[in-house]
């Protein structure tokens, strides 16, 4: 991805240098793992510290005076560079719509984080807070996208941003407000089938992300899209389980199989419209 060259974000918050008692560094994984048992990543983190035990009630934060490796500072101005790409498709399509975009904030963390949804582990992966309409990334996570879930590639890395960023989106337009109180109304087995399709609705957001970073700023690269697609297909709730536990229960499927992510990713970047990313109404997932 061509992405040195390119606007650095305001909207980034850097708080790895923050460290909060009882948080655990790195291990992105952890939170995929959980999703095996019907939590709600990218949803409401608040639904996976609960049925976790919890994180601590108010720990005391310390500072870390080790500044960041020079790896981890290019990574930190990486995901800045991809948020600024987030911004300004966003705010190019929401104009086009008539309506304005309000940017979110990236919160960079290291080991344990206090959002609106609680107090988030590095464990629980990326996540977007509805509550304060922030994204929190624990830069640890991208070396278990490309150990442990052998999705490497920098491009992979911005998919990651770019979905959590969709899940913004849906805040913006309404959507995940809806899916938030048809949680209160459905069966375990029902809601897991919604939020399939709120998952799936922000890998398509995602991939309208990296269509107009193709077609209007050219970043992309040749295998950039076969690396997000492969970062898609490595998180299906499928391919997870099987690692996991040997087998697969479709109607715990939280995210979609790895099929239905790689399927929603394309069909956002090809056609590159919301009206595109319907997922709710769509036939056929």
């Amino acid at each position: 991805m061509l992405w040195k060259n390119g606007r650095r974000s305001s909207n980034v918050e850097d708080r790895r240098r923050i460290r909060i008692p009882g948080g655990k560094k790195g291990g992105g994984i952890g939170v995929l793992l959980l999703a095996l048992v019907g939590m709600y990543f990218g949803i409401d983190p608040a639904l996976i510290l609960n049925m976790a035990g919890g994180a601590p009630q108010g720990p005391s934060a310390s500072v870390n005076s080790a500044p960041p490796t020079a790896e981890e500072q290019e990574l930190a101005e990486f995901i800045s560079v991809v948020l600024a790409d987030t911004e300004d498709t966003w705010n190019k399509i929401f104009t086009e719509k008539g309506g304005k975009y309000r940017e979110p904030k990236l919160v960079l963390f290291t080991g344990q984080v206090q959002s609106a949804c609680g107090y988030a582990q590095a464990a629980m992966g990326p996540f977007y807070c509805p509550g304060d309409q922030q994204v929190y990334i624990d830069l640890a996570f991208y070396k278990d996208l490309r150990n442990q879930l052998d999705a490497p590639g920098d491009f992979a890395q911005a998919y990651v941003v770019a979905h959590e960023i969709g899940h913004h989106v849906q805040k913006l337009i309404g959507i995940s407000d809806q899916v938030h109180q048809a949680r209160q109304q459905l069966s375990k087995k029902d809601f897991n089938k919604v939020s399939v399709k709120l998952e799936l609705q922000a890998d398509c957001f995602a991939g309208i992300w990296a269509n107009h970073a193709d077609r209007v700023r050219n970043v992309v690269e040749p295998g950039d899209i076969d690396e997000a697609l492969n970062a898609a297909s490595h998180i299906g709730d499928d391919r997870l389980q099987k690692q996991s536990r040997g087998y697969v229960t479709p109607d715990s499927f939280t995210h979609g199989s790895s099929a239905q992510r790689v399927q929603w990713f394309k069909t956002g970047y090809q056609k590159g419209t919301l009206e595109s990313c319907d997922t709710f109404s769509a036939r056929r997932l």
